[in-house]
């Protein structure tokens, strides 16, 4: 059974002196025109509560291009410029529909440099991708190949904070999805990466630990350069390319971890976390935010619905960590510092393969029964009396591992 879907892949390239050029004024261009619309919807709504659309701020890029302040917006192609507007309106779409907070301004030293163009803004021929408004072909790097038969639908170039150039090319591919058996909970961590409800461990690289003390080096350096000097843009390059360096290995990481997981099981059950959250302690930010799991979640996410897999949420009140995955009572408290526990039933548990067990077993009520289910009690043990009502019985069939 194979699946067409919609992938980008991203490649780096070399641009010339003058494509360099050229895609810096479009980036400029971009920025320019997506505040200046911002600004034209933002006071359209202030002072006579008009709602301005993609079509409106479409005119106004029309009209400014006839300005003589503006008319360097001709040099570059209109193709990103058009996406920009298209970019605001699904901002301000997302906003209305409070699912994002109100767009904000695009900043020339922190915001994204990127331009995007449709199948109007670009030639693909043999291999070969000329940009609109440019003569030569990109010099790409190709890491690997594109899908037998593919053509880009959109293209989107970017530069980085190290000053890396990327192309990005957003093609069909079909995808063999290919038939798995097997569930697997997964509870995510920090001392290891995950834990597996199959009792396996995996190690939590620690990308940015390991590169702490090049990146104290770097910082320091670039606090002592003088605002505005040369030497300070090439102290910048370096802290960024630190930065670069530790993010590519902890995506490269992720990537491969996802993909084994999709390939080798049908069902994936993992945890709602709310990272947000808990990046506010500030004694575990740090690594918090080093471990990635929202981006782990975010690849399993769409790798599931490609190869046609399962991936369920646990809520996140969930006592996974506190359930015992034998007998199913509940301890009263659970520490960070304990990692191993003696249930009362005599069980010992490592506290996260316990909580891959138990977020496994929670997963397969949710499919079973709709949720709410806990791992099956031992009816040989008598019970506790107690007046609070018990958790309901998981059913009968969902395994306990």
């Amino acid at each position: 059974m194979a699946g067409a879907v919609k992938r980008a892949f991203r490649y780096r390239f070399y641009p010339s002196p003058g494509q360099a050029a050229e895609l810096v004024r479009t980036f400029g261009c971009v920025r320019l025109v997506y505040n200046m619309a911002l600004q034209a919807r933002t006071e359209a709504w202030t002072l006579r509560r008009e709602r301005v659309g993609y079509n409106a701020t479409s005119a106004m890029l029309t009209g400014w291009k006839k300005t003589g302040e503006l008319a360097f917006l001709n040099e570059v192609s209109c193709v990103p410029l058009q996406q920009a507007l298209r970019h605001l309106q699904v901002a301000f779409t997302n906003f209305f529909a409070k699912r994002a907070r109100y767009p904000t301004f695009k900043s020339k030293k922190r915001s994204r440099r990127s331009a995007e163009y449709t199948t109007s803004g670009f030639r693909w021929r043999d291999g070969r991708l000329i940009l609109a408004k440019m003569t030569e072909p990109l010099d790409i790097v190709w890491s690997r190949p594109l899908p037998d038969g593919a053509s880009p639908s959109m293209v989107t170039v970017s530069q980085d904070a190290a000053g890396r150039w990327f192309v990005s090319l957003l093609c069909e591919d079909v995808i063999e999805q290919t038939p798995a058996t097997g569930a697997v909970g997964v509870d995510a961590g920090l001392d290891s990466l995950l834990a597996l409800s199959t009792g396996e461990k995996i190690v939590n690289p620690k990308h940015e630990r390991r590169d702490r003390a090049a990146l104290a080096r770097a910082q320091r350096s670039l606090a002592r350069k003088v605002q505005g000097s040369a030497n300070r843009v090439k102290a910048r390059l370096k802290v960024a390319r630190v930065h670069a360096r530790v993010t590519d290995r902890r995506r490269d990481y992720l990537h491969q971890l996802s993909t084994r997981l999709v390939r080798e099981n049908q069902t994936i059950v993992i945890e709602d976390l709310t990272t947000r959250n808990m990046v506010k302690n500030h004694r575990l930010a740090r690594a918090i935010s080093d471990a990635a799991w929202r981006q782990f979640r975010t690849m399993l996410e769409y790798k599931t619905e490609w190869h046609g897999r399962n991936l369920v949420v646990v809520d996140r009140w969930f006592p996974s960590s506190k359930l015992c995955s034998a007998c199913g009572a509940l301890a009263e408290r659970m520490p960070l510092h304990v990692r191993s526990w003696t249930c009362r039933c005599g069980r010992i548990h490592d506290r996260d393969v316990n909580a891959a067990r138990n977020i496994l077993a929670e997963g397969l009520s949710v499919i079973a029964c709709g949720g709410g289910a806990r791992p099956q009690r031992d009816s040989s043990r008598p019970r506790q009396s107690s007046t609070k009502q018990e958790p309901p019985r998981a059913t009968q069939g969902i395994p306990v591992l």
